[in-house]
């Protein structure tokens, strides 16, 4: 099992520790409720250097991005990031991914680079795909073990990170970055972006000063009661977002449109892998949706379950449940088939002999005025 540069940073906290992804990775510090609460509320930081990075660099890198990812990289300028995934060729997703298009410092003169920030379970399956289809002239690199990477979220989060940088974070849109200097580490990509729904920053930088950017962080976030934060609330911050989680509500075996992300599925933008089936599957409609919903039970859904109608007849399976924090009941994804995928449609999630009743609803399930 590996260890992040953190790992005993981690330890010396008290965290409670557990394998995730062949990592030996933080699940939580005082209590994922707790955690989750200071995330939504003020500020905390998560250690996210299981995450993989792939340096993409030469004269056809975006040809190579273009032809590999759902989205549409050729609109990113310099400083610019995106959300996509990596179609498998056959319907389904290798991984979803960001793509960020970098400066001119990171390539040679008539180039173009990107950084492809990739989920930590995938590193040798995305590394793999994306080698195999490059036919282009460009290189790739990975950069994985070299970087560490924290992400620091919350309303407080800009505040905090504002007394260690002089980057202007406040100016900073969503989804652009910058590299800078940060709590005296030269170089570091600052990154507004995040995970969590509840806005922050996603610092990329040379894993051996990752250590001492977290020990700054946690000192100067101090007054603003920054605390740091497992992976347990990572998960439920973003389901209360609806954010789809690799290996739960998208696969390989799962259509990103029928993940809900068409938004991320630029199909006029030319021919990438798998563009004439999701056109095609596009025009003839879906038969399933990934779906919220509110379970009216205090019984938590689970990833699996079975989903189905009030006949009994099973119409899905649930994909991502939790007890919300913020909201203070269950909720869930699951894919169900078209006809029972509208909000405000009854549901029933199968435990055993008990069925649970529940709701489809409109994502995300949290929102900041809730």
């Amino acid at each position: 099992m590996k260890n992040t540069p953190l790992t005993e940073r981690h330890q010396a906290l008290g965290a409670k520790m557990a394998a995730f992804a062949g990592y030996n990775m933080p699940i939580s510090y005082k209590g994922i409720i707790e955690e989750h609460h200071t995330v939504r509320n003020k500020v905390g930081m998560f250690d996210v250097s299981h995450m993989g990075e792939f340096i993409v660099r030469g004269r056809q890198a975006l040809d190579l991005v273009q032809w590999v990812t759902s989205n549409d990289a050729s609109k990113l300028q310099i400083g610019q990031a995106q959300y996509s995934c990596l179609p498998n060729g056959a319907g389904g997703i290798v991984d979803d991914l960001l793509v960020y298009r970098l400066p001119e410092d990171y390539c040679s003169a008539g180039e173009q680079a990107f950084m492809l920030v990739v989920n930590a379970a995938n590193i040798e399956k995305d590394w793999d795909w994306i080698s195999r289809h490059n036919t282009f002239d460009t290189r790739l690199i990975n950069i994985s073990e070299q970087t560490g990477l924290l992400a620091v979220q919350g309303p407080l989060s800009a505040k905090v990170l504002q007394l260690l940088t002089d980057t202007p974070l406040d100016a900073m849109k969503y989804y652009t970055f910058v590299k800078d200097s940060l709590a005296g580490v030269d170089n570091v990509l600052i990154s507004a972006t995040g995970y969590t729904g509840a806005g922050g920053f996603e610092l990329y930088a040379a894993a051996n000063r990752l250590p001492d950017i977290w020990d700054a962080v946690l000192e100067a976030g101090k007054p603003f009661d920054i605390q740091p934060v497992g992976l347990g609330a990572r998960d439920t911050l973003r389901l209360e977002m609806g954010y789809c989680l690799y290996g739960n509500d998208i696969d390989d075996t799962t259509s990103p449109l029928e993940a809900g992300l068409g938004w991320i599925t630029k199909l006029q933008k030319g021919n990438f892998i798998d563009s004439e089936r999701l056109t095609a599957q596009k025009a003839a409609g879906l038969s399933r949706r990934l779906v919220g919903f509110e379970v009216a039970d205090r019984r938590v859904p689970r990833h699996d379950y079975i989903i189905e109608n009030q006949e009994g007849t099973a119409i899905g399976k649930v994909t991502s449940g939790t007890q919300s924090p913020s909201l203070g009941y269950p909720i869930g994804m699951g894919y169900v088939l078209n006809e029972w995928a509208a909000p405000d449609t009854e549901i029933f999630i199968a435990v055993g002999a008990k069925k649970l009743t529940a709701k489809v609803v409109k994502l995300p399930f949290y929102q900041a005025n809730h």
